[in-house]
């Protein structure tokens, strides 16, 4: 009966063992860069990694289903109360979010966000080519989203006339 609770599960603590955790993978996260973990944000990482490591703790019978159940509630409260702040609160949002990094403009290559995003030449010019560019005339803008992913964000025409919305480009930094 033990494995479904156990009177001397640290309950408590395993929730506030919870939040610190998620905490530290987000600031950790955070520190060492978009790039990292392509595809997820560092708030989408820190859950993942959380959630999967009580399930492995719970799945191999080092805690009980009750605790497991428990830590896995407190996550799922952290990441709602999360998502609430973070709508109400705009700094814990920059907090925690990474903001879109423009890494072209035009034709123009940005070094610097280069460097700060820690993306090397030869990788923006492979996503260039895996997006068909041709010329570097043909791109209106090059943007390294929030969660890893670099679009490539073409010109229509050569001659056209008309230009990329500025809703496109909306939260997305010119500058580190």
């Amino acid at each position: 009966m033990d494995w479904i609770y156990n009177v001397n599960d640290p309950l408590w603590e395993t929730l506030v063992g919870s939040f610190l955790i998620f905490i530290v993978i987000i600031l950790l996260t955070r520190m060492v860069g978009l790039r990292s973990f392509a595809k997820f944000t560092a708030y989408d990482f820190a859950f993942t990694v959380a959630i999967g490591s009580i399930i492995s703790s719970t799945l191999t019978s080092s805690t009980s289903i009750v605790h497991g159940a428990i830590a896995i509630t407190g996550l799922l409260a952290l990441t709602y109360a999360f998502s609430a702040l973070q709508k109400r609160f705009r700094p814990l949002d920059r907090l925690i979010s990474n903001k879109p990094l423009l890494l072209m403009d035009g034709d123009q290559i940005l070094y610097k966000n280069l460097k700060h995003a820690r993306i090397q030449k030869t990788q923006l010019i492979a996503k260039l080519r895996e997006a068909n560019v041709l010329n570097f005339s043909e791109i209106e803008a090059v943007v390294l989203e929030s969660t890893g992913d670099i679009s490539v964000l073409h010109k229509t025409t050569l001659d056209s006339t008309e230009t990329l919305s500025p809703d496109v480009l909306e939260g997305v930094r010119n500058s580190p």
